[in-house]
């Protein structure tokens, strides 16, 4: 809900700040005071278009800011955090900063938690907000698509669950008809792509590439191309290890010997020259592996040669082939083969597949044909109730002969949502037609019935504040007392903000706002205007008990100093508090049901408390 909100240089109103609260508020002030600015500034702060003619004459901006306390968790929050928005948590609950700034040159700023941000994100962050109803305000259920949901709303539960038992089915019965249809209508295309696969993973099979074979073939290559230098190379090493004939100082195998032998004579006399001993037999034993290895070697050397080369060359460039047409590598190639192998066995099982999707797009459809079928019937059980209880409350709000209707067309289209058309029509008077919401009726007509929708859809509306303007024009009497207490029921389990001009309305409220209208001679102190003489301005404030008596007593009969009017404000005070404290009571007219804590219908109970 809105705790508070702020109005700077708009319109006739330089500087308030309304504190509201839970409940129901209303706004009172004489004609022309800039009640109207009110609604102005939260239309602003709902994304509505920027006017610069709304900026107080001598004032550079307006502002309007509202401090909102929402249930974390709640959509508004959620979008505004998406926008970037810092939102403060207090007593469990997240508290937003909205600010809207309104240039003299008509430029405007929009501002979510303190941080600036497009006014198309404040506008989506408003409409989980904020309802208005008004004269200059569209319908929030002007569209078919509002309408539907909010007969889905007043549905209840169970229709909910069927509903999402629906949707979900829906979704998989689309995609299984868009692969369908993907298979059947690009049937040449996944044939061609099938031969094209074919071919390749043939040709690679035909190499049969290995896991790092490129770098094996590689490092053989190198050594075949330096065949005669790594032969030359290993015969002297082994001459140099042992050979027939190596000098006089012989081969390091002879050497080492001696030099073994030459210490065997005296080890015995000294471990340190055993040991050298033993590491020198060892010594030989390695001489003599490495020769042999060496002369091994020599003998693979002699074994290979230019056909091998050409053998590895030609091996070589048929992996190269490959690396080339299909991947950067033999391994890449190698992983491409198989995946190629897995999508060609998705391409020739196409006929199966089809034949598979064809029979489960037969049977989800027939199944979703029998849930919409059952939609169709609660929607149709739901718009009976649902009109017979609006035109109830719109007898009692000074429309007899005014009835709701809530058609619900079955078409044989499959939607997602269903197969219904749902419109919400108002038929102003007996032997008139049902025409849809906005036409036929005038604003305050038009106020009304979003009134007696709102009361009805109350314990099952997502907004938490509800504003309405000209609710009560062109009524008075006893209907404006209907209008009020059903006012103070809504308040019950949202926010709601009323511009009013009648006591009757305004007795009910649980915080009474009044805004007063006061000229300025050019160069007085209070002048804000930049010496404009006669400038008018308006100053809001939050009326005490006894300062409502006298604001009723003007409002019922323009002398708020009559003893006799403040005696009938207050015994319109007191009729009110009456209403609202007693206990659940049938509404006036029409047998309707009050819109209390809980509403039942079907044998079924919805909450109602926000």
């Amino acid at each position: 809900m809105i705790e508070e909100l702020r109005i700077r240089d708009l319109g006739v109103i330089a500087d308030a700040t309304l504190p509201l609260g839970p409940g129901l508020s209303v706004v009172t002030g004489e004609t022309g005071a800039g009640k109207t600015m009110v609604v102005t500034a939260l239309g602003l702060l709902l994304g509505g278009r920027s006017d610069a003619g709304a900026v107080r004459v001598g004032a550079k901006s307006a502002l309007a800011e509202a401090s909102v306390r929402l249930e974390q968790g709640h959509a508004a929050v959620e979008r505004a955090l998406e926008a970037g928005a810092d939102v403060e948590e207090h007593d469990g609950a997240a508290e937003l900063i909205v600010a809207r700034t309104v240039g003299a040159d008509g430029r405007s700023r929009a501002h979510l938690g303190g941080r600036s941000a497009p006014v198309g994100a404040l506008a989506e962050v408003g409409q989980q907000l904020v309802v208005i109803h008004g004269q200059s305000e569209q319908l929030r259920l002007k569209s078919a698509a509002a309408q539907r949901e909010a007969l889905d709303r007043f549905a209840g539960e169970e229709f909910a669950a069927r509903l999402g038992e629906y949707t979900a089915l829906y979704a998989r019965w689309v995609g299984a008809q868009r692969e369908l249809n993907e298979l059947t209508s690009a049937s040449r295309e996944r044939i061609r792509e099938a031969e094209s696969l074919e071919q390749a993973l043939e040709e690679i099979a035909a190499v049969d590439p290995q896991p790092g074979e490129d770098d094996e073939l590689k490092a053989e290559s190198l050594r075949l191309s330096n065949l005669e230098g790594l032969r030359l190379a290993a015969q002297q090493a082994h001459e140099a290890l042992v050979a027939e004939d190596f000098g006089e100082a012989g081969d390091a195998t002879t050497l080492v010997d001696a030099a073994k032998r030459a210490l065997d004579h005296v080890s015995e006399h000294d471990p340190a020259l055993a040991a050298a001993s033993v590491r020198l037999a060892e010594i030989g034993y390695v001489l003599a592996d490495v020769a042999r290895e060496l002369a091994s070697y020599g003998a693979s050397l002699d074994a290979e040669g230019p056909q091998r080369l050409a053998e590895v060359e030609e091996r070589r460039a048929a992996l190269g082939a490959l690396v080339r047409k299909y991947a950067p590598s033999v391994d890449e190639v190698i992983a491409w083969a198989e995946a190629g192998q897995k999508r060609l066995y998705e391409l020739q099982d196409d006929g199966g597949r089809i034949d598979v999707l064809t029979e489960q797009v037969a049977r989800d459809e027939e199944k979703l044909r029998t849930l919409a079928a059952e939609l169709t019937s609660r929607r149709r059980d739901a718009a009976a109730e649902l009109a017979e209880r609006v035109s109830a409350e719109l007898t009692a709000l000074a429309m007899p002969d005014a009835t709701l209707q809530v058609s619900v067309d079955e078409t044989s289209e499959l939607g997602p949502l269903g197969s219904d058309e749902v419109a919400i029509l108002l038929r102003p008077h007996a032997g008139a037609p049902a025409r849809v919401l906005g036409k036929g009726a005038s604003g305050g007509e038009l106020s009304r019935v979003m009134l007696a929708i709102e009361v009805v859809l109350a314990a099952v509306d997502p907004v938490p504040t509800f504003v309405f303007d000209e609710v009560d024009a062109g009524v008075g009497g006893r209907a404006a007392v209907e209008i009020g207490r059903r006012l103070a029921m809504l308040a019950r389990h949202v926010q709601v903000l009323v511009v009013t001009h009648l006591p009757q309305v305004a007795a009910f409220a649980d915080r009474h706002i009044r805004v007063t209208k006061t000229s300025v001679a050019a160069g007085d102190p209070g002048d804000r205007a930049g010496g404009v003489a006669g400038f008018t301005s308006s100053d809001v404030a939050l009326l005490a008990e006894d300062e409502r008596v006298v604001e009723l007593a003007r409002m019922l009969a323009g002398q708020e100093d009559s003893a006799s009017a403040r005696a009938h404000a207050q015994e319109l005070l007191d009729d009110a508090r009456g209403d609202r404290g007693g206990t659940s009571e049938g509404l006036a007219s029409g047998g309707a049901t009050e819109a209390t804590g809980a509403t039942r219908r079907g044998g079924r109970v919805r909450a109602g408390k926000r």
